[in-house]
């Protein structure tokens, strides 16, 4: 079908969804669910950027991370199903095994930009992405589209440098 649209000697776009889109929609949905869960037992929007903040309240007693004490078992417990969520995704669809192709030196300066930009953002994509555009918050719509303006140029500047994983 793709190749229908395509004029000859134009490269053939990769299929979207080459494994079915009802991971994607089961995904999403699990997401929404989980984010309104949260809000209805919490009244605070979910996020995961606020996880290390909260951990910290556990052992400082800065006054930063006070603000925390509150909600800081429920937000563990978010995070933690998160990583369980990755993990059973990995044993049911992937065989037990995650893999990536990028260097690990790349994951952690990756990992490190983007705990640096939720901080400066004040929030993270599924804190502004989920809830926040969910709600309608302006913030939250413009820190969107503004972390997926610099994303997609980041990623097609690396792209035409040559840069691979």
């Amino acid at each position: 079908m793709l190749a229908e649209l395509v004029a000859p000697g134009q490269v053939v776009p990769a299929e979207p969804f080459p494994n079915g889109i009802s991971r994607y929609a089961i995904g999403g949905l699990l997401v929404g669910l989980g984010a309104v869960v949260i809000y209805l037992g919490t009244g605070i929007a979910a996020g995961a950027s606020t996880f290390l903040e909260s951990t910290l309240s556990y052992v400082s007693d800065q006054s930063r991370f006070k603000q925390y004490r509150a909600s800081r078992d429920w937000r563990v417990v978010f995070t933690l199903g998160i990583i369980l969520g990755a993990a059973v995704y990995a044993v049911v669809w992937q065989g037990g095994t995650w893999t990536t192709d990028v260097q690990p030196w790349r994951l952690l300066i990756g990992g490190v930009l983007v705990g640096i930009g939720t901080r400066v953002g004040k929030g993270c994509t599924s804190g502004h992405g989920v809830c926040g555009v969910g709600s309608a918050s302006r913030t939250s719509i413009v820190g969107v589209i503004t972390f997926l303006t610099v994303a997609i140029v980041t990623a097609q500047l690396v792209a035409a440098l040559g840069v691979s994983p």
